[in-house]
């Protein structure tokens, strides 16, 4: 009985415990999204920093998911 108590307790405390969270990727939340970073997986047409195309591509890309302009 004692053992399944201890058991149970060693369970709990480590239910509670919990992995510090810190951001290791490098990537800042404090910058806007068109100032993202270049990369392989980047569209064509963009660079980081210029938020007309930045505004264009997300207009265009929210036309393909506008459902009114699917039916009709």
């Amino acid at each position: 009985m004692k053992l399944l108590l201890l058991l149970v307790a060693a369970a709990a405390l480590a239910a509670c415990t919990e992995k510090t969270q810190t951001l290791q990727s490098g990537v800042r939340s404090d910058t806007p999204a068109f100032q993202g970073p270049a990369s392989v997986y980047t569209v064509g047409g963009w660079k980081p920093g210029d938020r007309t195309s930045w505004d264009l591509g997300l207009k265009t890309r929210a036309q393909f998911q506008n459902e009114y302009n699917k039916v009709n």
